[in-house]
C-alpha cells in the first residue's frame, strides 16, 4: 500500500476500508508491528516513523474529505430570506400577575405603598378589628374556612390594613394584593380569589373624604382599563368596617358594573388598631381583582384563571 492510495480515496467509506486493511485486527501495519520486537534499533525507528506518517495521513484525508462533503450540502442548500420565522414558543404572564403589575406600577404612582400579610389569620385581624361582631353573617361557617386552632383562611385582605396601621400608626397611605379564601365555587367566584385593598388615613385637618375617595378610583379606572371616559357611580352600602359605605360602578358599554366597595374608616376599627378618631379619619376600598381582570381582558369564566391550562393562556393572548 502506498501512500497515494489514501490521498486517492473519495469517500469516508473508502477511507475507512483502507484504515481497517492497515490499522484493523489483521492489518498489513499490524502485523509488522507484532514482529518489532525482532528487529534491530534502526529498523524500529523506521517502522515507527512510518507507523505514526501513515496515522497522520489517514487523519489528514478524513478531514478533507468530511470538509467536501459538507461544503457539497451547503452549495445544495437555498435559503429564501422573504419567508416568515418560525413562532417563538416562550412562556407569558398569567392575566392576575401582568394586571397586578399594572396595578402596583399605578397606586405607587399616587404615593401609596405595598404591604402585605399572612394567608392564615387569627379572629382578631380578620374579624374583630375590623367591627365584625360575632353574629355577622361573614363568620358563617358556609363562607368562612375554619382551621382546627381557631383560626382561618383569610377571607379578606383587610386583615392588612389592621396589621399596617398597628406597625405603622397614622398618617399612613398603603395598599395590599393578596390570595382570600371563601367557600364559593361558580363562573364569577372561586374559592381562592384574589383582592386589593387600599386605605389612607390622615389627620383630621387633612379632612381625607369620599371625594377623595372617588377621585383615586376614577385615576386608577382611567390609567387600567386605558380609558379616558370613565363614568362612576355610587350606591350607598352597609360593612362594619366604614361609615358611610358605598358601592362604586363604573359605566361599560351600556351597562353599569361593580367596581369597588369602600367608604370612609370606621371609628371603632381606628381606635382598635391605636389611632384617636378624634384626630384621625380615612378611607379605604377593596376590589374584587380576579373580576377586574376578566372585565379587562374580556374573560368569561373565573375558574379558568386555576386551571393550568397553557392552551388558553395562549388563547387569551398573553
Amino acid at each position: 500500500m502506498t501512500k497515494e492510495e489514501i490521498k486517492n480515496t473519495k469517500t469516508l467509506a473508502e477511507l475507512q476500508e483502507l484504515y481497517t486493511s492497515v490499522f484493523g485486527k489483521n492489518g498489513t501495519m499490524t502485523a509488522r508491528l507484532k514482529e518489532m520486537k525482532n528487529l534491530d534499533n534502526d529498523a524500529r525507528a523506521k517502522l515507527n516513523l512510518e507507523n505514526t506518517e501513515l496515522r497522520e495521513l489517514f487523519k489528514s484525508r478524513q478531514a478533507e474529505i468530511e470538509t467536501a462533503e459538507l461544503n457539497a450540502a451547503l452549495a445544495g442548500q437555498r435559503l429564501d430570506v422573504t419567508l416568515d420565522a418560525e413562532p417563538e414558543n416562550r412562556g407569558t404572564l398569567h392575566p392576575v400577575s401582568r394586571s397586578f403589575k399594572e396595578a402596583i406600577r399605578i397606586f405607587e404612582s399616587l404615593g401609596y405603598t405595598l404591604m402585605t400579610g399572612p394567608e392564615i389569620e387569627d379572629d382578631w385581624h380578620n374579624f374583630t378589628a375590623l367591627n365584625t361582631p360575632a353574629h355577622h353573617p361573614a363568620r358563617d361557617m358556609q363562607d368562612t374556612f375554619f382551621l382546627p386552632n381557631g383560626n382561618v383562611m383569610r377571607t379578606q385582605t383587610s386583615a392588612i390594613q389592621i396589621r399596617a396601621m398597628e406597625k405603622l400608626g397614622a398618617p399612613l397611605k398603603i395598599f395590599a394584593i393578596g390570595n382570600c379564601y371563601r367557600k364559593e365555587l361558580d363562573a364569577t367566584h372561586s374559592a381562592m380569589f384574589d383582592q386589593l385593598e387600599g386605605l389612607h388615613v390622615d389627620t383630621i385637618e387633612k379632612n381625607i373624604n369620599l371625594s377623595d375617595l372617588l377621585g383615586t378610583m376614577r385615576v386608577f379606572a382611567s390609567k387600567f382599563f386605558e380609558r379616558d371616559d370613565v363614568e362612576l357611580r355610587i350606591r350607598p352600602s352597609y360593612f362594619p368596617f366604614t361609615d358611610p359605605s358605598i358601592e362604586v360602578d363604573m359605566k361599560w358599554g351600556d351597562k353599569w358594573l361593580e367596581l369597588l366597595c369602600g367608604g370612609m374608616v370606621h371609628p371603632n376599627v381606628l381606635r382598635n388598631c391605636g389611632i384617636d378618631p378624634d384626630k384621625y379619619q380615612g378611607f379605604a376600598f377593596g376590589f374584587g381583582w380576579d373580576r377586574l381582570v376578566m372585565l379587562k381582558y374580556g374573560l368569561g369564566d373565573i375558574r379558568a384563571f386555576t386551571d393550568s391550562d397553557v392552551r388558553w393562556l395562549k388563547t387569551c393572548g398573553f
